[in-house]
């Protein structure tokens, strides 16, 4: 991908640096920065512009139903069939800071999950994934991003975490759309990586699956072998293979616990979580 045209955006208060190039209509492509209101997502052109819409937006927050409320963390579930251009809107401010394509304008097919922070101003968009209603090879995410001045805080592995939730509530196997981007395939290895070491220092069993561990987690089996395979814990002998539970990552993985003890949980409290699947819904709502 080029070198973007839109330089910055003004997303609430922050201003942030653009990675690469989004498909905005050519008028607003060619201007150096963006202003977009954090609620509506509406792009425009100028801070005079966007200071008069900020004042008169109704929304403080996504579009849609709150299906998770945590202290100040919210999640919305946004229709795309229902909420058309707030999906697209949110697609294409995605792609400032995304390698790869993303869906923009064909939204209607996919529910998009909205993490936000709440102050008394309103719910702040942080990040979101999307899923596609009806999945045919259960793929739990489509696209996920973090707004990059969330970024290093947690956010990502909770939006991971958050899609798993749904799966599970489902009775599936999640799993995220194939191929996935570097960025992506870095954030779902460590992602993976850990919640296989929390299992193993919790299981006691002296045989471990892979189906006990799928069945568990609600991985994908594949996902699984990969990150065992990617890490040398997993070792294959006479057609059978073998899960090594490795000590020293252990070891390594309970120390990193205590240094973050005290810190903002960011794990999914399931007893917040307000979801029907959509599979479950009358389509006619």
């Amino acid at each position: 991908v080029g070198p973007p045209t839109i330089k910055s955006i003004e997303l609430g208060c922050y201003e942030i640096t653009a990675w690469y190039s989004s498909p905005y209509p050519a008028e607003y492509a060619l201007q150096n920065k963006l202003y977009i209101c954090e609620f509506c997502l509406k792009y425009m052109k100028s801070g005079v512009i966007a200071s008069r819409h900020i004042a008169k937006c109704p929304a403080r927050c996504p579009p849609g139903d709150e299906i998770y409320r945590k202290e100040t963390i919210s999640v919305f579930e946004v229709d795309g069939r229902k909420n058309k251009t707030y999906c697209q809107n949110l697609c294409l401010l995605a792609k400032l800071f995304l390698d790869h394509k993303t869906l923009y304008y064909d939204v209607e097919p996919f529910l998009f999950y909205i993490l936000t922070e709440y102050d008394r101003k309103g719910c702040h968009i942080v990040g979101y994934f999307s899923k596609e209603k009806n999945s045919f090879l259960s793929y739990n995410v489509s696209c996920i991003l973090v707004i990059p001045p969330y970024m290093k805080k947690g956010y990502g592995k909770m939006l991971i975490d958050f899609s798993y939730a749904l799966s599970r509530k489902e009775g599936k196997l999640g799993s995220p759309e194939k191929p996935l981007s570097d960025l992506g395939l870095v954030s779902y290895r460590n992602y993976w990586k850990e919640k296989l070491l929390e299992y193993f220092l919790d299981y006691n069993d002296s045989e471990i699956t892979i189906k006990s561990i799928s069945q568990a987690l609600g991985f994908n089996p594949y996902d699984i072998v990969s990150t065992l395979q990617a890490y040398g814990m997993i070792k294959y002998h006479k057609s059978n293979h073998y899960v090594l539970k490795r000590p020293e990552m252990l070891a390594a993985y309970k120390k990193k616990l205590a240094t973050h003890a005290g810190l903002p949980s960011r794990s999914i409290d399931m007893g917040k979580l307000k979801w029907i699947p959509h599979s479950q819904r009358d389509p006619n709502q």
